[in-house]
């Protein structure tokens, strides 16, 4: 079973590592160390709430069409080696990331911000319950679990590293070849498991 969370764990690293509102909103409150627990703790039970929806909805419909199966791992085929390629375009053109030294100043503030930029934002379903929820089905009846479990340990490890390691973080952020570097990696993860979809 190590083979399908490892999976789940890139692909989950693949799909949230990168720039938005929400990255950005939690690399804020981390540098300027405001409610960064909270902010942390809301991103990753929502991610995982997500990927396991996505997990359950694809398994059930994979049981009564197993044909969906050759679908999904073409679609997820596709779509991953897309977004391979236009994450390594727009490393051609980095960009440094800026984070308002204000943050949120109250708790309430920080729980309703957070919960917008995760749940208000339509990529995020994209991104887990389809995206992870189909790529999981590839993985059989056991293994999508697996898989979904390596997905939502990525969001954990992402959000906990990024919310509190934002502080340290900060000069090397402030530079765009920074961001240029981790968009070719991302890009060159995503690429690499797009094509082991379809080998």
């Amino acid at each position: 079973m190590l083979s399908p969370a490892l999976t789940g764990l890139l692909t989950g690293l693949g799909l949230i590592v990168a720039i938005g509102a929400q990255n950005a909103f939690v690399l804020r409150q981390g540098i300027v160390r405001r409610y960064v627990g909270v902010v942390v703790t809301i991103c990753a039970l929502s991610d995982a709430v997500l990927i396991l929806a996505g997990v359950a909805g694809v398994g059930a419909l994979i049981t009564a069409h197993p044909t969906i199966v050759t679908v999904a791992r073409w679609a997820g085929a596709i779509y991953l080696v897309q977004f391979g390629i236009r994450t390594a375009l727009a490393a051609r053109h980095p960009q440094a990331l800026t984070a308002d030294e204000r943050g949120v100043g109250s708790l309430r503030a920080a729980v309703l911000t957070t919960l917008a930029f995760t749940w208000l934002n339509p990529h995020v379903y994209l991104d887990t319950v389809v995206m992870l929820g189909s790529l999981s089905a590839t993985h059989g009846a056991q293994g999508r679990w697996w898989f979904g479990l390596g997905a939502t340990c990525a969001s954990i490890l992402w959000f906990t590293g990024l919310g509190h390691g934002a502080r340290w973080l900060r000069p090397v952020f402030a530079r765009p070849r920074s961001w240029q570097v981790l968009d070719l990696v991302i890009a060159a993860v995503m690429i690499t498991l797009g094509l082991s979809l379809l080998l």
